[in-house]
Formats: C-alpha cells, sequence, structure tokens
C-alpha cells in the first residue's frame, strides 16, 4: 500500500469508490465531485491524498481544504476543513484511515489552521458527519474531535393537486431575481450576510446564473430578503439537489432564507420560503429539501421533516 498525492487523472477510480461505500445513500455523480473536490479553488492539495493498494487500486482517499480563493470576502483564515475520508470496507482496520488523517492533519497545521472541522467546507458534500455512520463519528472522537451540535436536512413531499401556499405582504414585492438587479443583490450579501452568503452569491453569478434561483423581497424597491432556489436546471449544483439520484421525479431545493437585520420579525421569512415552494412547484418539482438547519419547528409548519442528520466535529490544534 502507497500513500499518493491526490490526482484528478484518478476521478473515475474516487468517484467508483465513494459509489461502492456510499451510493444507497449519497450517490456521487461526477459532475458534483469535480465541481466540489476539484474545481473549488479552496481544494488544499497538501492535504489531500489517496491510498493504494499493491495493483494500484485506489482503497481510501481524503480532500481537505483551507480558505483560498482571492475572493474579498470575510471569510475564516484559521480554519482547515476535512471534506471527505473514504476508506474501502475491506481494507478498514489497517491504518490507512488514520494515515490519511494524520497527513491532512499535519499538512493543515504546518498552514496555519488552528482548528479543524469535519465537513461544512466551502462547496462541503456534508454539513459533518452524517448520523448513520456512528462508527465514523466515533473513529473521529478517538482522534481527538469534539461533537459540537446536530445539524438537519428537512425534506417535503408536496401534493401535485393541492395549491402552494403563499403570503401577500402589504408594502412588499416578492418575486425572482432580474439579472439586471445583480449589483443590487450582490450590495445586500455583503450588507447583511457578508462571508459565506455573500461567497456563494458572487459564484453564483460568475457561473453564468440569471437569477432565477433567488426569490427577492423589495421594499420600495430595495431588496429587504431573499430566498435561494434550486433545480435540475441550475447553473450550481446546490447542496439541498446533492442526492437528487435517490428519486425518480425531479428534486428542488430552498435554502439561504434571509431579510435584513432592521426588517426581522415581520414575517417576511416566512414569506420568502412559501414564495420559493411556490416556485419550484409551478416548476413541476413537489419534493424540496431545505439543507443544513437546525430551525427544524419552523419549516415543519410547511410540511418538512427531517430527512438526514449530521453530527458536528471540530478539533482544535
Amino acid at each position: 500500500m502507497k500513500i499518493i498525492p491526490l490526482n484528478n487523472n484518478r476521478i473515475k477510480d474516487l468517484i467508483d469508490l465513494w459509489n461502492k461505500e456510499f451510493s444507497t445513500k449519497f450517490p456521487m455523480r461526477r459532475e458534483l465531485f469535480i465541481q466540489n473536490s476539484f474545481e473549488d479553488e479552496n481544494v488544499f492539495l497538501p492535504g489531500s491524498w489517496m491510498a493504494l493498494d499493491d495493483e494500484d487500486n485506489v482503497v481510501g482517499f481524503i480532500i481537505s481544504k483551507r480558505w483560498q480563493d482571492p475572493m474579498p470576502v470575510p471569510m475564516p483564515k484559521d480554519v482547515g476543513w476535512i471534506q471527505v475520508l473514504v476508506v474501502s470496507e475491506k481494507e478498514r482496520n489497517k491504518g490507512i484511515g488514520s494515515l490519511l488523517l494524520e497527513k491532512a492533519e499535519t499538512a493543515l497545521k504546518a498552514d496555519g489552521a488552528a482548528e479543524i472541522q469535519l465537513g461544512g467546507d466551502p462547496l462541503h458534500y456534508f454539513p459533518s458527519v452524517p448520523a448513520e455512520y456512528e462508527k465514523a463519528a466515533r473513529w473521529f472522537e478517538h482522534k481527538g474531535y469534539e461533537y459540537v451540535g446536530n445539524e438537519y436536512d428537512l425534506l417535503a413531499n408536496y401534493d401535485p393537486l393541492v395549491e402552494p401556499e403563499s403570503l401577500e405582504l402589504d408594502g412588499v414585492d416578492i418575486g425572482i431575481l432580474k439579472l439586471k438587479d445583480k449589483d443590487e443583490m450582490l450590495k445586500f450579501m455583503n450588507r447583511v450576510f457578508p462571508g459565506r452568503w455573500e461567497y456563494e452569491t458572487i459564484r453564483y453569478f460568475q457561473k453564468g446564473g440569471t437569477g432565477r434561483e433567488f426569490v427577492v423581497l423589495k421594499k420600495a424597491g430595495k431588496i429587504i430578503g431573499s430566498c435561494r432556489i434550486s433545480d435540475e436546471h441550475s447553473s450550481v449544483i446546490y447542496n439541498n439537489v446533492y442526492w437528487a439520484p435517490l428519486f425518480r421525479e425531479p428534486l428542488g431545493g430552498i435554502g439561504s432564507v434571509g431579510i435584513d437585520s432592521a426588517e426581522r420579525g415581520k414575517g417576511y421569512g416566512l414569506a420568502a420560503v412559501l414564495a420559493g415552494i411556490s416556485i419550484l412547484r409551478s416548476r413541476g418539482i413537489n419534493k424540496i429539501v431545505i439543507d443544513w438547519t437546525t430551525i427544524v419547528d419552523f419549516y415543519k409548519k410547511m410540511g418538512y421533516q427531517i430527512w438526514k442528520e449530521y453530527r458536528k466535529y471540530q478539533k482544535q490544534l
């Protein structure tokens, strides 16, 4: 067995190993893997490795990240992320995972990371460790990682014969973002949600986004809130539709719901979500995921139930 740097010539082998281990719960597509693990500028190559057996088969890999994108947005500079660690089931208990993790941690620490988080990276796959992999969670605990809470993905199945709810608000216009309002949208994100959401919005437009993925709320012509929606035609594969291959019917997603702090407490967030649901359903999508959230009770009012659970872990270096 040997450990070599992550190599884009082995993308098919990496995906095949992923799907051999996880396809029943988290099926990987080539376009998603390339988007999140090779095209992301934040992939930290000194901390990303592959394990090969004596016949040159990929039997394990680890991908880590550091914030490296030159985009001028406030992102944590002292954090490293383990995006994914996979070891073939038949090769476990041989120290491969420990060796891959040790090499990643050593490189991240040498680069200035003071903390490592499992998942939650820019263009992540998971907010953290999926709860169904209890054994993996215990393994990371033995490696010094501390459990810090839960996150959830929610799912709703709407009856196509039942009209979607809507909420009209006096003095507030709700609709799809127009491309001509791109600059205003970016200013809204910079002012109200600097950091990750701002970064994702900038990147969305860089990838050819036209505005169809954002519901916006306007008051007196000014954007005061937004809700991001996604489907199979989106220019970016968003986290709420990562696992769309699990379903026969189209899957849509809702995420990044935010209201200007001066306008909160007026029901605008609920109105934005209901508008997003209505628009997705008008596109023929009745199965919708809301990803990476803790406000389960809020979304229950709209028919959402817990679909996937994640356990957050981090380690101080």
